[in-house]
């Protein structure tokens, strides 16, 4: 097995495989990646048994053939090597590799390709296409706010759901809850509704164009994406997911309107003083005045005012300021809306907020957070 190969164009496929392998797996042939050299075409291959990765790039092949590389090692060579063209010669169970510019060489031991588990072509999958960008959008909304308790394993995915034209993604932690929905407009094919793993959805926000389109399958138990020359597949996530549904509050009658940038600029000023362990902060809001206040530790306190639109009696509530700037992020707006219903205050004490708050952008578009306060 001999070919050339230009090092820009591996390191690209190679870094995306090393998102996929992971290297404390029992089985040592899962750090490995499976090369396949035919037809002046390099076939890579990578997965950690979940999810399965299958990429292409054009090479100058001398001689056809397939191995299995430690891919680790591999990038490491490439990384340390000169822009430029290089050679991969597999002889027995050595491969060799060589940057033409250097008198350097280095050699790795490989493994026989009939050790890597099958990856299947993806020819008969029923795939239908959406925008890549807003596919993109989508996961971009959600993937923050999944669990990361492995015992609640049904909430450490992103749920995919599709209703007539409308796809749904939806993650939650039980404490906060994002979702977007897209309407695309056209009809999409029928699928089971799905819990996808934030592995494959973070290789793709991190690796799709905003360009074009980008295909999606939900088969059985599996997900199935495909972009430009790259096919990834992972198992889902087999469970039961909340009816979010419910989870989401309806007839809120107040709301408070803020200027996004005030926002985050005073909460990354008064969460200097805030104890992370316990991330709270406290919205206190009057007529056209929010007041956010780091509740007083053993490090000290902080508080600062910005302008709201706001017209109703003195209220306020605690959250967990982790729950606020993560979806800020992701909210394309200059205005952000809080959107509750209060309990009635008592003997003249100031109203509280203990029930769930929904946040969007002004003017409101396909996605909200929802928030759980905390206790004061």
């Amino acid at each position: 097995m001999k070919f050339t190969f230009d090092r820009d164009a591996m390191i690209k496929e190679i870094a995306i495989a090393q998102e996929i392998i992971t290297n404390k797996s029992p089985v040592s042939i899962l750090s490995n990646i499976l090369i396949i050299a035919e037809n002046n075409s390099l076939t890579i291959k990578a997965t950690d048994s979940t999810v399965k990765f299958t990429t292409s790039l054009p090479v100058d092949i001398q001689e056809e053939g397939s191995t299995t590389i430690f891919c680790d090692k591999f990038m490491s060579i490439l990384s340390n090597s000169p822009s430029g063209d290089m050679e991969f010669i597999k002889d027995d169970i050595t491969v060799t590799i060589k940057p033409i510019a250097k008198k350097v060489k280095f050699q790795l031991k490989s493994q026989t390709s009939d050790k890597f588990p099958e990856i299947s072509k993806y020819d008969n999958v029923p795939f239908f296409e959406i925008s890549s960008k807003d596919f993109k959008e989508m996961i971009k909304e959600t993937i923050f706010a999944v669990s990361e308790d492995k015992n609640r394993f049904f909430m450490t995915g992103v749920y995919f759901v599709k209703e007539n034209d409308i796809l749904t993604m939806v993650a939650t932690d039980g404490r906060r809850l994002s979702c977007v929905t897209k309407n695309f407009g056209y009809n999409i094919p029928d699928f089971t509704p799905a819990i996808i793993p934030t592995k494959i959805l973070s290789c793709v926000l991190k690796n799709a164009s905003d360009e074009g389109n980008i295909k999606i399958a939900v088969v059985d138990k599996s997900i199935f994406i495909k972009f430009a020359n790259y096919e990834f597949s992972s198992v889902l996530i087999d469970g039961q997911f909340p009816n979010y549904k419910k989870v989401i509050p309806e007839n809120l009658t107040m709301s408070i309107m803020v200027n996004k940038a005030d926002l985050e600029a005073a909460l990354k000023r008064t969460t200097i003083m805030v104890d992370k362990k316990v991330s709270r902060i406290i919205f206190r809001i009057s007529s056209g005045v929010l007041k956010l206040i780091s509740p007083e530790s053993d490090i000290g306190t902080a508080d600062e005012e910005i302008p709201c639109r706001y017209n109703g009696q003195d209220i306020a509530m605690a959250l967990n300021f982790t729950y606020v700037t993560e979806p800020l992020k992701v909210i394309d707006s200059e205005n952000v809306v809080f959107e509750f219903n209060v309990n009635e205050s008592q003997n003249g004490e100031e109203a509280s907020i203990t029930k769930a708050v929904i946040m969007r952008s002004e003017p409101a578009g396909d996605y909200i957070h929802v928030i759980m306060p905390m206790n004061f």
